[in-house]
C-alpha cells in the first residue's frame, strides 16, 4: 500500500469576476476564460515541465452549450498544454471547484499522480442557472420540499427564506450583512489586495458603424472585479423588494450576484517540488461533504465544517481566514451563529453579495484567495467553505508552507 503523501499548491490564480449579461465577460466564452487562468497558472510554475501534468479537474455547475463538451478537455487544448494532459468535468453545484482542488489534491496525496490541475469555471451570461432545456423528474413534484431541492434559482432562493425562518434571521440583519460585504470588498480592492490572485483578461468587443457598415474591434484589458457597489447604502438595501416571498426577507441585494469567471491552481507532491525546483504557496490539509435537507441547503456548512476540522486534526479556533460563500446573507448568518465563528475572520475582503459567484467556479476562485491571503497576511489555516444546492455542505482547509 502506498503511503499517504502530502499535495502542495504552487500556483494559483483567477480571473476578475464579471457581472453576468451586463458585465465585460457577457461575450467571452467559459472555455477562454479557463484558457486564460490555465496559462496565468503555469506561468506561475516557470520550472515545471508541463509534461508531467497528470490531469486538469474542473469544476462547472451547468456543464452544457458553451460550457459542455469536457470544458476541462477542452480549456487544456486552447491553453496549448500537451495533448497527453487529460481533462474532466466534475459538478458539484456551487462546491464544483473546490471538489476539483479535493479530488486533485486526492490523487496526489494516493501517489497516482505528481502534478494535478484543480479548476473551476461558469459563464452565467450564455448558460443560464437551469441550463438551456431543462427536464426534471416529475417524481420530484408530489413533495413541495423536493422541488426545491433542486437547487434552481427560484427553489434557492426559497430555501433562504425557510433558513431566515428557522434561524430567525431578520430583514434588518441581511441587509447589514450586505452593505459590510460591499463595504469590505471596495476596501480590499482600493488596498489593491486582490491583486497577487487576479489574471488580467483581454476582452474583445465588437461594434458597428451603421453609416460605413464596418465593423470596428476594440480590446481593453479586465483587471478587477465588477460585482463591489462603493455606493451602497444600508437604507438603499432597505428600499428593495422581496424576491422569492411577498412577505420574506430575500432580496436582490442580500442574494449572491450571478457571475462569469474562472480560476485554477497547480498542485505537487514534494518530490515533484523538488525535482523542477518549485516553491510551495499551500498544502491542501482536508476536505469534507456533508448532506442536509434540501428546503434548508443554505445550512449545509454547518454540517462540513465540523467533519473537514476533525479530518485535520484542528480546532475551530486554529482557523486564521474563512471564506465562507456568501450565497444569501441569510445562510451565511444562520452559519455563523449556529457554529459560532469569529466574524472578523469570515470574508475580510468581502463575499459573494459584493464580489459574485459564478457558481461551479467560485470554489476555485476562492481556493485563490485563501492561498494568497494566508501567504499576504503570514497566516497559517485557511478554509473555503459553501452550501450546495439540493443540500449539500462543502469545506476545504489550507495551510501556509
Amino acid at each position: 500500500m502506498k503511503q499517504i503523501q502530502d499535495a502542495y499548491i504552487i500556483a494559483a490564480t483567477r480571473s476578475p469576476i464579471g457581472r453576468s449579461h451586463k458585465g465585460s465577460f457577457r461575450n467571452t466564452r467559459p472555455d477562454d476564460l479557463l484558457a486564460a487562468v490555465l496559462k496565468s497558472a503555469l506561468a506561475q510554475a516557470p520550472g515545471l515541465d508541463p509534461a508531467v501534468i497528470e490531469d486538469i479537474i474542473c469544476g462547472c455547475a451547468i456543464p452544457e452549450a458553451q460550457q459542455g463538451l469536457n470544458v476541462a478537455r477542452v480549456g487544456a487544448v486552447l491553453a496549448g498544454l500537451p495533448k497527453s494532459v487529460g481533462g474532466i468535468t466534475v459538478n458539484r453545484f456551487c462546491a464544483s471547484g473546490l471538489s476539483a482542488v479535493q479530488i486533485a489534491a486526492d490523487r496526489i496525496r494516493v501517489g497516482e499522480a505528481e502534478v494535478m490541475i484543480a479548476a473551476g469555471a461558469e459563464s452565467m451570461s450564455m448558460v443560464p442557472m437551469m441550463g438551456n432545456s431543462p427536464s426534471l423528474s416529475p417524481a420530484i413534484f408530489s413533495n413541495p420540499e423536493d422541488i426545491e431541492s433542486y437547487g434552481i434559482a427560484y427553489g434557492m432562493g426559497l430555501t433562504a427564506e425557510k433558513v431566515a425562518q428557522q434561524w430567525k434571521v431578520s430583514r434588518e440583519a441581511q441587509d447589514e450583512f450586505a452593505y459590510r460585504s460591499h463595504m469590505k470588498a471596495v476596501a480590499a480592492m482600493t488596498a489593491g489586495e486582490f491583486a497577487a490572485e487576479i489574471t488580467s483578461i483581454e476582452v474583445e468587443e465588437r461594434s458597428l458603424d451603421l453609416e460605413s457598415a464596418e465593423v470596428g474591434i476594440s480590446r481593453r484589458t479586465v483587471q478587477l472585479d465588477e460585482g463591489a457597489r462603493p455606493d451602497t447604502t444600508p437604507e438603499g438595501l432597505a428600499k428593495l423588494k422581496t424576491v422569492f416571498a411577498a412577505r420574506g426577507t430575500v432580496t436582490a441585494g442580500n442574494s449572491s450576484q450571478t457571475s462569469d469567471g474562472a480560476g485554477a491552481l497547480i498542485l505537487a507532491s514534494e518530490s515533484a517540488i523538488k525535482r523542477f525546483g518549485l516553491t510551495p504557496l499551500a498544502r491542501f490539509v482536508s476536505f469534507a461533504s456533508r448532506g442536509v435537507p434540501p428546503h434548508i441547503m443554505g445550512i449545509g456548512p454547518v454540517e462540513a465544517i465540523p467533519a473537514a476540522l476533525k479530518a485535520a486534526g484542528l480546532k475551530q479556533q486554529d482557523l486564521d481566514w474563512i471564506e465562507l460563500n456568501e450565497a444569501f446573507a441569510a445562510q451565511s448568518l444562520a452559519v455563523i451563529d449556529t457554529l459560532g465563528l469569529d466574524g472578523a475572520k469570515v470574508n475580510p475582503m468581502g463575499g459573494a453579495i459584493a464580489l459574485g459567484h459564478p457558481l461551479g467556479a467560485t470554489g476555485a476562485i476562492r481556493s485563490a484567495t485563501v492561498v494568497h491571503a494566508l501567504r499576504r497576511k503570514n497566516l497559517k489555516y485557511g478554509m473555503v467553505t459553501m452550501c450546495v444546492g439540493m443540500g449539500q455542505g462543502a469545506a476545504g482547509i489550507f495551510e501556509r508552507v
